[in-house]
C-alpha cells in the first residue's frame, strides 16, 4: 500500500462563488469530507502536492491520510471532477474510513511477462485487456495498489476469468462475493489478423454486398 499524505485546510467560505475564487486564484483545490459518525467537512487541498499525488495511479486505490488542525485523518478518494476542458481538478471527494471496516474500492489490474508471453512470442498472438480494474473488498490495511495478472504461462486461445486472479490475504472480488455471481473475463491471448486475412475478409464482405444487391435488382 503507497503512503500519500495532503496538507489540507478547514474551508469557512462556501458556495459556487467562493469555488470559482478558489479556481481564479489556482493555488488550492475545494474539497470535502464526509463519512463515519462526523459531520461533512469542508476542506482545501494545497495545489502542488495535490496535483503531483494523483500523478501517480496508486493515489486512487490508496488509504490517504490528510492533515489538519495537527491530526491525521485516514480517508480514501470516492470522486474526484475535473474542468471540461482545461487541465484542472475542480472537486475532490474524500471519505473517512475506520481501520476496522472493510472498504470496497476499485483498484488498477496490471499485465505482468508480456514479454515473455509463450502465446504472444511464440505463437503470433495479441493480448486484448477486457477490464482495466475490479471493485474489491478489504480491510483499510490489506488494501493493495493494484493486481497482477501474470501471462507469462499463457498460450493462443487462452482466456482468464475473475477467478483466475491472485489475491493478496484478506481481499476479495465484490462481484465473485455475490449470490449471482459474475465470474467476468478480464484477458485473452488470440490468434492475431495478419494484414492480408482482413483484407480478404473485406473483399468477402464487399463480394456478397454486390450480390445481394443484384439479387434485388432482378
Amino acid at each position: 500500500m503507497s503512503d500519500f499524505t495532503l496538507s489540507v485546510s478547514i474551508r469557512n467560505d462556501l458556495g459556487k462563488g467562493a469555488s470559482r475564487r478558489l479556481r481564479r486564484e489556482n493555488k488550492e483545490v475545494p474539497a470535502i469530507v464526509y463519512g463515519g459518525d462526523k459531520a461533512p467537512q469542508a476542506i482545501t487541498l494545497e495545489k502542488t502536492g495535490f496535483y503531483k499525488a494523483i500523478e501517480d495511479e496508486a493515489f486512487f486505490s490508496s488509504v490517504i491520510e490528510l492533515k489538519m488542525d495537527g491530526k491525521k485523518y485516514p480517508v480514501i478518494v470516492r470522486d474526484l471532477q475535473r474542468h471540461p476542458f482545461k487541465p484542472l481538478v475542480t472537486h475532490v471527494d474524500f471519505m473517512r474510513i475506520d481501520a476496522k471496516q472493510e472498504i470496497t474500492m476499485h483498484v488498477p489490474l496490471h499485465v505482468a511477462n508480456e514479454d515473455i508471453c509463450k502465446g504472444i512470442k511464440d505463437e503470433d498472438g495479441e493480448l486484448y485487456l477486457l477490464a482495466n480494474d475490479v471493485e474489491i473488498s478489504c480491510l483499510p490495511k490489506d488494501l493493495p495498489d493494484y493486481l497482477e495478472i501474470d501471462v507469462a504461462e499463457l498460450s493462443v486461445g487462452a482466456v482468464l476469468h475473475l477467478s483466475d486472479i491472485k489475491l493478496p490475504e484478506g481481499v476479495t472480488i465484490v462481484a465473485l462475493a455475490r449470490e449471482d455471481v459474475h465470474d467476468n473475463a478480464i484477458l485473452s491471448i488470440s490468434q492475431a489478423k495478419v494484414r492480408g486475412e482482413e483484407e480478404d475478409d473485406t473483399a468477402e464482405g464487399e463480394g456478397e454486398s454486390e450480390e445481394g444487391k443484384e439479387g434485388d435488382a432482378e
